[in-house]
This record gives C-alpha cells, structure tokens and sequence, in this order.
C-alpha cells in the first residue's frame, strides 16, 4: 500500500475519532453520572418540546429540605443516597408520561404531558417525604413541591412555567414543608 494513501488517512481517523470521543462527552453530559436523569442542558430543549405540544402539561419543581444536614450528619455518600432515592422517586411518579431531570445540588424538575396518567402530585409528596435506607440505617428526608399547569399560563413557555413553579415551591418551603403548593 502507497505510504502517501496511508499518511493522508491519518488526520481524517483521527478527526473521526475525535468527533466521535466529542460526541459520547456530549451525550453523557446530558445525564447526571450520580442519578441517570437528564442534566438541565439536556431536559431544557426536551421540556420545551413537550410543553409546546401537550395542552395539559405540568411542570414540577422539587427541593430537598435540609439536604445539608443530612450530608454534615451523616456523610456525602448519605445525601448521595437521597439524592438518588428521590430520583427514582420522582421517574417512577412520572412513568410514561413524563420526563425527569436532576437541575443541580438537590434541585429536580419534571414535566409529565399528561397529568392524569400519574398518581397526583400528593401521591408525589408522600413519596418524596418517605424515608431511605443508607448503610442498613432508615434515614429522613423530605421535600417541597411546587408545580404549574400549562393552561395556567398566558404565554405557555417553560420559562414561565419554572418561574410559577419555583415561587409555589418556595411558598411551600416558608408555610412548612407539608404545605400543598
């Protein structure tokens, strides 16, 4: 084979590989390596869609309360535990209809096109509040929940919705985290 083919294939192999390392780093920064749901990057443009195209979609804002406490009593790996228990929590209470995302810190968002295909959004708190299993010991945890509805937008955008989102869940945080915003 002629050394000039090979030499001039080189760049070309290696920009292709390149491209494709570019493209995985991409792909899994769309993820959280901790709880396997969308990164806010990559649940934005998805929530965007969804939200445009379901007259019924609702958008969910959730907090962990006093998360650090429970990483400064109990470790790192504890509040990684809770992180990735209200994960979970969270997907399974979406099911089908609805996509998960882990924003940053102890902030999570959902949007589920079609609210009555869940369980409700008490049915969300209750499970959110449960306590998880860490290292054999049951742990507390809880959350504050704010929510809105599509149709109680005047101009429908996920910018909107997170905001109205946002303040329900703060007014759920400063009335006692039970509150149902």
């Amino acid at each position: 084979m002629d050394t000039h083919v090979i030499a001039a294939g080189l760049p070309a192999l290696g920009w292709a590989l390149h491209g494709g390392m570019l493209w995985r780093r991409l792909a899994t920064a769309r993820r959280d390596p901790l709880t396997g749901l969308h990164t806010r990057a990559g649940w934005t443009a998805r929530a965007e869609h969804l939200l445009a195209r379901h007259e019924n979609a609702l958008v969910v804002l959730v907090d962990l309360d006093d998360f650090k406490a429970i990483n400064d009593t109990h470790g790192h790996a504890a509040g990684d535990a809770a992180l990735t228990a209200t994960a979970r929590r969270l997907t399974e209470w979406c099911g089908r209809h609805g996509l998960a995302a882990r924003l940053g810190g102890d902030e999570f968002a959902a949007i589920v096109t079609d609210p009555a295909h869940t369980p409700g959004l008490h049915a969300l708190r209750s499970a959110l509040d449960r306590p998880f299993e860490h290292n054999g010991r049951v742990l507390p945890v809880a959350a504050s929940v704010g929510h809105c509805h599509r149709t109680d937008l005047p101009v429908p955008t996920l910018t909107a919705a997170l905001s109205a989102a946002d303040a329900a869940m703060y007014a759920a945080k400063g009335h006692g985290r039970r509150n149902t915003h």
